[in-house]
């Protein structure tokens, strides 16, 4: 804004002095844009000095030409064009004298679409950020439905907009709309159409399949026209503006209890935009009845991937590696995959059961199906410690080159640091090799050394191990304590001796 005074002055120099826009800016001291727009808005043209002709002036016919036959063309592209055809002006200049010959594209005029209660929902995705969980980043997207006619909001955080996440976001909208909208809007995603030529649609055959299970219309929008899904759309913006914002969340569990929560509560509060007399909840009470009501089943939504085990008893599965038994190496299974369990199966029979981890490069282990393979394979064993070892301690593949370079036993070397870091803990493990390596003393009774030096300067307690033999006679031994009460006794009699003076010292 500039005061009213500058304007005046801009007005009358050009109107009643004549000048240019840039001798007016510089006696003013402003930006030469600054009076080409108290110029414009009063409708004055600049002043303009006829005898000078522009170096762009033989090039307009052709760049009038041009903007006609291609209206959307980038003006850098017809910059290209008339540099080719011998233009030596800058880019900058071209651009502000070209603007002007540009034609005006006129704004599109849309009809307000109006739906009846029960009959449609619109749905899409959002991008919010990307989640670091231990190795992985991933992507934090929002699942967002909202029904057309109440715009009751179902809002659902996922760590990818994949099929199987999209059907689980759908059916977890409809459970907590407990119905089903007749007719549901999209936009074109690959995991929804597949090909669209025109009006021809072939669709995802899960998703359809989904669509036939809970007996609603999938109805894709039209190419590039987002107006017809204006819904979801402001919903969407309204969860960027009032849910997200300074929002504190521990995991991806908590953010979806406050989304839900957010739902019922403030989303639910505000008007209705059919009926600005109600609040959306009370809309949403009159629209429920009239939705579809669920089928008697849900419709299977776990991940099901078909894999082999080459070598070793693992199979890969969203960037990480479970344990499966020995045995069924080789063999072609089939991964099922919730949002907490990984299942493996073989045929019919479930091999392995394993939590779901949404980090990276990690191991998911069943002990039993590592300790099959050990009993198989004994030489196993020390490099499974080595590994287990390497996964815990992060600086023990530099100390154990050193121990190995000395010509040290590596085995026993990795069986007393594994003992370590059961009594003492990682991190102790960590920094007492980071000295020892520092000293260079590579050995593990320096190791050793150095957590009793670190265990006393914490006064923490002295750790006792205590290693049982892998006997069943003695695991499954059941030991029962021992009353106490018969040493109460004997502190009885005891106390009852010195008291008569029949044991005191010296008599």
């Amino acid at each position: 804004m500039i005061s009213r005074d500058l304007e005046t002055s801009i007005l009358r120099l050009c109107t009643v002095e004549h000048w240019p826009v840039g001798t007016i800016a510089e006696q003013l001291d402003v930006h030469h844009e600054v009076v080409e727009r108290v110029l414009a808005e009063a409708g004055i043209p600049p002043t303009q000095h006829q005898d000078r002709p522009s170096i762009i002036d033989p090039f307009v016919p052709f760049i009038k030409d041009t903007f006609a036959k291609y209206p959307t063309i980038c003006a850098s592209r017809v910059y290209q064009m008339v540099r080719e055809r011998g233009y030596a002006g800058a880019p900058d200049h071209f651009r502000h004298r070209v603007a002007p010959l540009r034609p005006r594209r006129h704004a599109e005029a849309f009809l307000r679409l109006k739906t009846l209660a029960g009959e449609q929902a619109q749905v899409d995705w959002a991008h919010f950020g990307h989640v670091k969980i231990g190795l992985a980043l991933r992507a934090l997207m929002a699942f967002v439905m909202v029904l057309s006619w109440c715009r009751m909001i179902f809002l659902k955080f996922f760590l990818d907009c994949r099929i199987a996440n999209l059907l689980r976001g759908h059916e977890e909208a409809f459970a907590f709309f407990d119905g089903v909208p007749r007719k549901a809007l999209y936009d074109n995603p690959k995991n929804v159409v597949l090909e669209r030529i025109g009006d021809a649609i072939r669709f995802h055959p899960t998703f359809l399949d989904f669509t036939a299970h809970y007996r609603y219309e999938p109805r894709p929008v039209a190419v590039a026209r987002g107006n017809e899904k204006g819904r979801v759309e402001r919903a969407i913006r309204y969860v960027r503006t009032s849910f997200w914002p300074a929002r504190e969340w521990r995991d991806l569990d908590d953010l979806n209890r406050q989304a839900l929560a957010w739902c019922t509560g403030e989303a639910a509060d505000r008007l209705c935009r059919e009926d600005p007399s109600m609040r959306v909840r009370d809309a949403f009470a009159a629209e429920q009845p009239k939705l579809l009501p669920l089928p008697d089943n849900p419709y299977p939504t776990d991940e099901r991937v078909q894999t082999i085990a080459r070598k070793t008893p693992y199979v890969r599965f969203d960037r990480n590696d479970y344990s499966i038994p020995h045995d069924r190496v080789g063999r072609d299974v089939v991964i099922v995959a919730s949002l907490d369990r990984v299942r493996v199966l073989d045929g019919v029979d479930v091999i392995a059961d394993h939590p779901r981890s949404f980090d990276a490069r990690q191991q998911i282990e069943e002990p039993s199906h590592v300790e099959a393979l050990q009993q198989q394979k004994r030489r196993a064993r020390e490099h499974r410690g080595l590994d287990r070892l390497t996964r815990a301690v992060s600086n023990a593949p530099e100390f154990l080159d050193l121990v190995a370079r000395r010509g040290g036993n590596l085995g026993n070397v990795t069986a007393r640091l594994l003992c370590y870091v059961g009594h003492y803990g990682a991190d102790e493990v960590v920094a007492a090799l980071a000295e020892a390596i520092e000293r260079g003393t590579p050995h593990v009774g320096a190791v050793r050394f150095l957590l009793e030096r670190r265990r006393r300067a914490a006064n923490r307690p002295v750790p006792i191990g205590i290693e049982l033999p892998d006997d069943p006679r003695v695991r499954n031994v059941i030991v029962r304590p021992h009353s106490l009460a018969s040493y109460d006794a004997i502190k009885e009699v005891t106390n009852h001796g010195r008291d008569d003076g029949s044991e005191s010292a010296g008599e």
